[in-house]
């Protein structure tokens, strides 16, 4: 670091105020980020993030974020699309995949490129769809089981959340629950958590994520208290195909596909409860 490249790219890791740049990039991409994200982000692994420059000019990104000694995630893989086909995407990618170490490594890429990625040593779990859409005004009343999320418990949700995801993350997990336009909120039943999840503004529709659950029926009660007071404005959920229960909720809501993305690994994870994810968190950090 810096590492200079092909047309004297220097790429070099970046600040939060360079991801405001990246942030239009991934918007201009359809991509939909939240309006609050890059604080959470950062908050998790500042170090993991990393911009190309050309002359001072911004033109490629990328953010390798390390959660734990075996654990990572890649995302914003991004070129100025002025300035594709020269080399400076791959330049980037070498030097943020280094930032990982010996971690797996786990990205939400879209399917035309996953023979790039094997190639570098990525394969593939499973893939994952954008559902979107609206729910009437007003919808089902929220049951008393439902509950910001402070009041189940950060523990107990640290807890719920590290069972559903591949490393624990409680710095990002503080930030994420609490950033600025987040709404998060759990299902308690007979005093343990049966789920939670997070809605946020983004540009284009709300996003939901994650939505973690222990039943389908946990996770529409909760997906209907998340989007009630959105008044017909649209949102939208990124749900693994694995998790049949929850494409089929998707499906009963009216909800619809937009796009895939394919989730890889470059090596072993530590085991999750798959069954429970309604909703990833973030296809731009897991």
């Amino acid at each position: 670091m810096p590492q200079h490249a092909p047309d004297q790219l220097v790429v070099t890791r970046a600040t939060p105020e360079d991801w405001k740049v990246v942030s239009e990039w991934a918007a201009a991409e359809g991509w939909n980020p939240g309006l609050s994200d890059a604080a959470c982000f950062f908050a998790q692994d500042p170090d993991g993030f990393f911009i190309g420059r050309i002359d001072g000019e911004p033109v490629s990104a990328i953010s390798v974020v390390n959660y734990s000694p075996d654990y990572a995630f890649l995302g914003f893989y991004l070129v100025r699309p002025d300035r594709r086909g020269h080399g400076h995407g791959l330049t980037t990618w070498k030097t943020a995949l280094a930032h990982a170490g010996e971690r797996t490594v786990g990205l939400d890429g879209v399917p035309a490129q996953q023979d790039n990625y094997r190639r570098s040593g990525f394969e593939l779990a499973y893939r994952t769809s954008r559902f979107g859409g609206t729910v009437p005004a007003g919808g089902r009343p929220a049951p008393a089981d439902v509950v910001p999320a402070e009041a189940a418990g950060l523990d107990a949700l640290l807890a719920y959340d590290s069972a559903c995801y591949p490393a624990d993350r409680p710095e990002f997990l503080r930030h994420w629950l609490t950033a600025e336009g987040h709404r998060a909120l759990a299902r308690v039943v007979d005093g343990r958590v049966t789920g939670y999840g997070v809605i946020r503004p983004g540009l284009d529709a709300h996003r939901v994520g994650p939505l973690f659950a222990d039943t389908a029926e946990d996770a529409r009660v909760l997906l209907d208290a998340l989007t009630a007071d959105l008044g017909g404005a649209p949102f939208a959920v990124d749900i693994p195909e694995i998790n049949t229960e929850a494409v089929a909720l998707a499906e009963s809501l009216g909800l619809t596909p937009s796009f895939d993305t394919a989730r890889m690994y470059t090596g072993p994870i530590r085991d999750f409860s798959a069954p429970r994810v309604f909703g990833v968190t973030s296809l731009e950090l897991g």
